[in-house]
């Protein structure tokens, strides 16, 4: 029988290594994903998505069920995505974001065809690139809660969990988000 993760964490409290190796097996694809989308490139996602799985491992034992286990985990992962955004506010100003896959010039969705014409790609290329860029400008907060929602799949309810903020106000961070990206995307 296959422990669930809030077991798996009960565990990693007691300091079982391979509870925790199997907390990280199961999260570390979707906390690299979600933190990649929120900071915007590879190496600072790897670093934050490293470090969430570290608070993880110490905090274990602050862990009181009163959530699901991914709800707490995802609100230490957000929580480091926004800290790290506000500590290197000054240096995006230098360098322009860069996304995943912009060091090879890959998009970082998978095409749905299997053999998409060169002009598809180069739009595709184009249109992630203009998402990013969109996402980019939207407070940490709102960001967080439309990634959240869109990639992650998260109620609202989820969302303000790990936002550590009430269920309207998360459902308010979506909207805004959604609608600036809209407007943002009508101008374009």
């Amino acid at each position: 029988m296959e422990l669930s993760d809030e077991e798996l964490c009960k565990r990693v409290a007691e300091r079982d290594a391979q509870a925790f190796d199997l907390l990280v097996e199961r999260h570390q694809a979707r906390a690299y994903r979600l933190a990649c989308s929120i900071v915007g490139n590879e190496a600072d996602a790897r670093d934050v998505s490293q470090e969430a799985f570290i608070r993880l491992y110490e905090s274990a034992k602050r862990f009181d069920g009163r959530s699901r286990f991914s709800t707490w985990f995802h609100r230490i992962l957000v929580n480091l995505c926004i800290d790290h955004q506000r500590r290197n506010r000054w240096w995006r100003r230098l360098v322009p974001l860069a996304g995943p896959g912009a060091e090879t010039g890959e998009p970082a969705i998978d095409p749905p065809s299997d053999e998409p014409g060169p002009e598809l790609d180069a739009i595709r290329k184009q249109s992630i690139g203009k998402l990013r860029g969109l996402l980019a400008k939207l407070s940490p907060k709102q960001r967080a809660a439309v990634l959240l929602q869109v990639q992650e799949g998260l109620s609202s309810r989820e969302i303000a969990a790990v936002l550590e903020c009430s269920e309207n106000t998360a459902r308010v961070h979506v909207h805004r988000g959604i609608t600036e990206l809209r407007k943002a995307l009508k101008r374009k």
